[in-house]
């Protein structure tokens, strides 16, 4: 292995199957164009249908890659392409929740949740615990869930205003997202442990220059190029944590430079907040009442 991770130490991934949310730009398609030219089979799992088959035909001749419709932002649309994964697929060995969006003006999902929330978390958790038991059974299965240094800044999980009625802070209901896609990923890695075969683990990418800065104030995106990496970069914490063998149940990945912003993938730590475990099982409770979804474990 050479000096710092990269790319090249991504072992072959023949004979597995990995599913990636919001594969069709940016991390999600560094990531699974990555794991494709690895060998493994790739599901592009993408809201825009078209948008997933030009990125599909992005990758490499003999690249084992299909596209499936998944709106995170709709339970429905969740538990369709659920249901067909479940009629396609035998397993899943990765599944790679990185599809979100940041800092857009308030809006509600189909099931009127708040868009980021809604989105980035329970979409989220809703997919995972639809498709857990396709990746139960099989040795070595991950699931990683993509956070942000956001999750530093302004972030806490307003169980008295999870969906932001009262009055909207779009960069504080994108850290409210973030810590819960942490808390999501240390509360599933404890329900997975006694399992033994699939693991928890979340990742970030530091700050990458992607579309999602699109609805970023304009200073941000103006010092973005001084404090950012491209999304080949920003991919790595990710590839990391689906694959490489000494990667453990419950860690997180990032880069390791300062802030975190870029950097080489290595482990990090998250906030204190990150690791309470009696939020995290409150919001698990809540995520299950909101999604109407029960995981199989815990």
């Amino acid at each position: 292995m050479s000096e710092h991770w990269t790319d090249r130490d991504v072992p072959g991934q023949q004979g597995r199957v990995a599913v990636v949310t919001g594969a069709n730009t940016g991390l999600g398609f560094e990531t699974a164009k990555v794991l494709a030219e690895r060998g493994a089979t790739v599901v592009l799992a993408v809201r825009d249908v078209e948008k997933g088959k030009r990125a599909a035909a992005r990758f490499g001749a003999g690249a084992d890659v299909t596209v499936q419709e998944l709106d995170l932002a709709s339970l429905e649309s969740v538990r369709a392409a659920a249901a067909d994964l479940h009629a396609t697929l035998p397993k899943i060995d990765l599944l790679i929740n990185n599809a979100g969006v940041m800092y857009p003006p308030r809006q509600t999902t189909r099931d009127g949740f708040e868009l980021q929330f809604g989105t980035n978390h329970l979409g989220h958790f809703a997919f995972t615990g639809l498709l857990l038991d396709l990746l139960l059974p099989v040795e070595g299965s991950r699931v990683v869930t993509v956070a942000s240094v956001a999750h530093r800044i302004r972030a806490a999980i307003h169980f008295d205003d999870l969906q932001w009625e009262n009055s909207y802070d779009r960069f504080a209901a994108y850290g409210q997202a973030k810590l819960a896609n942490l808390m999501f990923a240390y509360e599933l890695q404890r329900r997975l442990a006694p399992h033994g075969t699939t693991a928890s683990i979340a990742a970030h990418p530091g700050v990458g220059s992607t579309e999602l800065m699109r609805n970023s104030p304009a200073v941000v995106r103006a010092l973005a190029p001084l404090i950012s990496h491209n999304a080949e970069r920003g991919a790595l914490p990710i590839l990391r944590a689906a694959t490489d063998p000494g990667v453990l149940g419950g860690q997180y990945y990032g880069p390791d430079g300062p802030g975190g912003y870029r950097g080489h993938p290595e482990v990090v730590t998250s906030t204190p907040q990150s690791y309470d475990v009696a939020t995290q099982q409150r919001l698990w409770t809540v995520s299950e009442e909101l999604t109407g979804v029960k995981f199989p474990v815990g």
